[in-house]
């Protein structure tokens, strides 16, 4: 057995048991944040991960679809793709955990806050992506097509999440850095938070990973059919 193929045996382990303690340390370890309803700032556990990996996954879409465009090579399409389903997946949960945490705290799973508003315009930013993808039938025209929307639909992320949030008043907490660039959770809630943040990028790079190989599999039967 070589020692990649160990990696990808023992990986999941590792992850099923991190994430494990993480789940357990976020509702029994780390206490409950002070100016919440109930426990329900526990959910900054899942929504922070979840938003910080759709994220970085739609970054890495970005970055090979740029690599696609300069090599054309097939595997960078694959991986561009891979990625933004990961980001819209990852993105859709950090949507739940939100409305979740929105029906605790004000009595409505959606109140068109900016950053609800903000992230439905990301969802349907991405979901066009494959929308493109499956609209286009020639393969090189559609990886060509899809890397060049990637690319523009990634300048949208930093605005999107990050700053047409902060432009206008909004319900949604600082639960982790306030307006005076102080971090306002206790120890215990941020070794969680970093626990939680390490375990959900290697649960999402692991997927990826599958998806990549299943993706360049599913072509590969698909070349050989035509042929």
């Amino acid at each position: 057995m070589s020692s990649r193929g160990g990696v990808h045996r023992v990986l999941p382990w590792v992850l099923f048991v991190w994430m494990a303690v993480v789940i357990w340390a976020a509702f029994l370890w780390a206490p409950a944040a002070s100016g919440f309803v109930g426990q329900s700032s526990r959910i900054v556990f899942f929504h922070v991960p979840t938003a910080w990996v759709a994220t970085l996954a739609f970054l890495g879409s970005c970055i090979a679809s740029i690599r696609y465009l300069k090599t054309r090579q097939p595997i960078d399409d694959i991986r561009a793709q891979a990625a933004s389903a990961l980001g819209l997946t990852f993105a859709i949960l950090a949507t739940i955990t939100g409305s979740i945490f929105a029906r605790i705290m004000w009595g409505s799973y959606w109140n068109w806050d900016p950053r609800e508003t903000s992230i439905t315009f990301l969802l349907l930013i991405y979901a066009a992506y494959f929308a493109l993808r499956g609209a286009i039938a020639d393969p090189e025209r559609r990886a060509a097509m899809a890397a060049v929307y990637a690319i523009l639909a990634f300048v949208t992320v930093p605005f999107l999440v990050f700053i047409v949030p902060r432009i206008y008043w909004s319900l949604h907490p600082d639960t982790i850095i306030n307006v005076q660039g102080k971090m306002k959770m206790s120890s215990r809630m941020l070794q969680v938070l970093f626990a939680s943040l390490a375990g959900f990028t290697g649960l999402a790079s692991w997927l990826y990973c599958i998806e990549v190989r299943l993706e360049r599999l599913r072509r590969a039967r698909q070349h050989e059919e035509l042929i």
